[in-house]
């Protein structure tokens, strides 16, 4: 799992969101809203493709929402089957607020 857990917030630019995911070297970030969501590299590629304007174009308008979450004890194979099975490849690790990321980087990793 990733930590610290990398934010934006809903009313941020797309833009702002694909600086901050290079800069970090990472590809999603939760957005600080309920219900809970993400914006991932993924979202800002669909919006680019679709000739946006990710300078000002809100997280907002691309994020994914009501993303699925998972505990820190849960086993990398279940992750693993959720990813799958939902076909995604950010989980936001929850503990009754945020505390991580797991990408399908991180369960590759663990399971070779």
């Amino acid at each position: 799992m990733s930590t610290p857990l990398e934010t934006i917030a809903k009313d941020a630019t797309v833009r702002e969101a694909a600086r901050r995911m290079r800069a970090k070297n990472i590809n999603a970030l939760v957005v600080v809203t309920t219900p809970r969501a993400i914006v991932s590299n993924t979202d800002v590629v669909d919006a680019v493709a679709e000739g946006r304007d990710v300078s000002s174009l809100r997280v907002e308008d691309v994020m994914t929402t009501d993303v699925e979450t998972v505990t820190p004890d849960l086993y990398m194979q279940e992750v693993a089957e959720m990813m799958t099975t939902y076909g995604i490849k950010h989980l936001p690790v929850v503990d009754g607020d945020y505390v991580g990321m797991i990408s399908s980087t991180d369960v590759t990793a663990y399971l070779s």
